[in-house]
């Protein structure tokens, strides 16, 4: 195999309580060159939101540890969000309004990181359970607006939502074009291996590479990206996929396609998406 490199799109490495740069190490062994490093839930890092500034001790967590990853020979890009469910505690502390005003204060502080330089993308969404309409509308502002600080910043969103479908691809994409944000900008992370409804309006599905999942998304295409969404928890080791997974499908799976799909979905989709150079 050439240098290929191999990216996962969304992956958490806990600094504190996790396996750390152990678990990056072993990305690494396994073949792994870039990775997405997204903000871990406030609530994870024993962080208690009471006001938008709050979140900015998670995301100076996700920055620092990012910096850290680069120092092994790894290239983490920091992507900076708020886990949608917290609109379910802050709504229950503070009232829905209240809980949309904080969590959009908080974007608004992860923008300015964007800006910055600091990081390179932003994470918003939706509870992924059902919830109150009340909630889901609430959520469908909180990601509105984040949309349009993506239009500002010309930056990407990944979003953790309800398991993709064709018709919440395409009622994601209404609140995008609203937004004015472009959805070859929108990442729908977690997805379901629905690369052709994905493509149909212009959402990139991420798609974990457990299972059969990556070979069925192969079937309609390689418009897609590669996740593990390893969340390096104590309690939960190798939750959701380990940090070895994508190295290692994408090594398998070249036996079998060859080397070029997995170009576009670690090098070419990517470096499009959020604006980076992804070299060896």
């Amino acid at each position: 195999m050439s240098q290929l490199p191999i990216t996962d799109n969304h992956i958490h490495i806990d600094m504190k309580r996790g396996r750390g740069l152990a678990a990056v190490s072993d990305f690494q062994n396994a073949g792994g060159t870039h990775m997405f490093l997204v903000t871990l839930p406030s609530c994870h890092l024993g962080v208690s939101v009471k006001k938008p500034e709050d979140y900015k001790i998670v995301f100076d967590q996700t920055i620092e540890t990012a910096a850290k990853i680069n120092e092994l020979g790894v290239t983490a890009f920091p992507v900076l969000g708020i886990h949608p469910v917290d609109i379910l505690y802050l709504a229950e502390e503070n009232g829905i309004d209240k809980a949309v005003e904080i969590m959009c204060g908080g974007f608004d502080i992860a923008a300015s990181c964007v800006q910055k330089g600091e990081a390179i993308a932003l994470k918003s969404g939706r509870p992924h359970f059902p919830v109150a309409p009340e909630i889901h509308d609430a959520s469908n502002r909180v990601m509105s607006h984040v949309f349009s600080l993506g239009k500002e910043l010309k930056c990407a969103v990944q979003l953790h939502v309800e398991d993709m479908t064709p018709e919440s691809v395409e009622d994601i994409s209404k609140i995008a074009k609203a937004a004015g944000i472009s959805t070859e900008k929108i990442v729908n992370h977690h997805a379901t291996p629905l690369v052709s409804a994905a493509e149909k309006f212009g959402i990139f599905p991420s798609i974990p590479a457990g299972k059969d999942n990556i070979e069925i998304a192969l079937e309609q295409g390689n418009r897609f990206l590669m996740e593990t969404d390893y969340v390096d928890d104590p309690d939960k080791p190798g939750f959701v996929l380990g940090p070895k997974t994508v190295p290692k499908k994408t090594k398998k799976l070249i036996e079998i396609y060859g080397e070029e799909p997995f170009w576009r979905i670690h090098q070419e989709i990517p470096s499009k998406i959020y604006d980076v150079e992804i070299e060896l």
